[in-house]
């Protein structure tokens, strides 16, 4: 499970195995979240939480935004060699 970015303590990643929709891993401090990418529309969306506030998945949210196309190419990267 390659860690493709890093937002304050929380790590970004996208396990090499898993199925479509292109999506993301947000976890840290025994909390997870889940987010679809949908990078063809440019937008985030909360898929499930776990243990996060709502504050924080917006901030959460609005750091991967600002780093969608980069989450979007990792995703193709990975997942078009697996």
């Amino acid at each position: 499970m390659p860690t493709v970015l890093r937002l304050g303590g929380l790590r970004v990643v996208i396990y090499t195995n898993d199925h479509r929709p292109a999506h993301v891993h947000v976890i840290g401090s025994r909390r997870e979240a889940v987010f679809h990418l949908k990078c063809f529309a440019g937008l985030v969306e909360l898929r499930e939480n776990y243990g996060f506030k709502r504050q924080e998945i917006t901030r959460i949210k609005d750091g991967l935004e600002d780093n969608l196309t980069e989450l979007c190419r990792s995703w193709e990267s990975i997942h078009d060699s697996a």
